[in-house]
């Protein structure tokens, strides 16, 4: 058995449902808009690279939060290249977060619980 693909199995699948309350935390705590670039690379200073994964796949979650209502954006010119899509949390997005972040305590409570006593 390859213990090494089995733990990057699941440490994707885990990735993929905590990068959406991550990424709204991180732009709730924003004094100012963010763009994608700069939203990865504080998922990477604060969660030491594990959940920012592949840049381009931030990409996804930020469109369907935004699609979602949960985050607004605004397209700015860029003197380094392409223009910039810059995202703020919506009202919406912080009543989301406040209940994700309750849900996600709730869990790995739960799980700990659980781990605590099985290992």
């Amino acid at each position: 058995m390859d213990i090494e693909a089995q733990a990057r199995k699941f440490q994707k699948d885990l990735s993929s449902g905590t990068v959406s309350l991550a990424m709204l935390a991180v732009l709730n705590a924003a004094t100012e808009p963010l763009y994608g670039y700069q939203i990865a690379k504080l998922l990477e200073e604060k969660a030491g690279g594990t959940l920012a994964g592949k840049q381009s796949a931030l990409y996804p979650v930020l469109r369907n939060q935004e699609a979602a209502g949960l985050l607004a954006s605004t397209v700015e010119p860029s003197l380094a290249g392409p223009p910039r899509r810059y995202y703020t949390i919506t009202a919406d997005g912080r009543a989301v977060l406040k209940a994700w972040t309750q849900i996600w305590t709730e869990t790995r409570n739960s799980i700990d619980a659980v781990l605590e006593e099985g290992l």
